[in-house]
């Protein structure tokens, strides 16, 4: 029985979260790109009309923790949609994208 709570005990991660990234980032688009070994999510936030938007924050995962994470992500969507209704998905325009010069060879 010790030896199972020794496991729990070292299993506990203590997350700190500073004032500032408490407050988030605000972000209404994003991208998400994948090689072999990782995937790459770019948060967007974009004002109506404005021809340019910015990166406001990116995240680089492994592929299991991307797996990971959009598990987590729809069962707390779920769980949301249980206690306050569905979520509606408004159709929007295709957004042309544009990430600077393209590449020649």
């Amino acid at each position: 029985m010790s030896e199972k709570k020794n496991q729990n005990q070292q299993q506990q991660i203590n997350i700190e979260l500073d004032e500032k990234t408490a407050e988030g980032i605000y972000s209404n688009l994003a991208i998400i790109n994948h090689s072999v070994s990782e995937f790459v999510v770019d948060f967007i936030s974009m004002m109506p009309g404005a021809p340019k938007a910015k990166v406001k924050s990116r995240i680089v995962l492994t592929p299991q923790h991307a797996k990971k994470f959009l598990k987590a992500l729809s069962d707390n969507v779920n769980r949301f949609e249980k206690a306050h209704g569905t979520i509606k998905d408004y159709e929007q325009p295709p957004i042309p994208m544009n990430f600077g010069p393209t590449g020649e060879a």
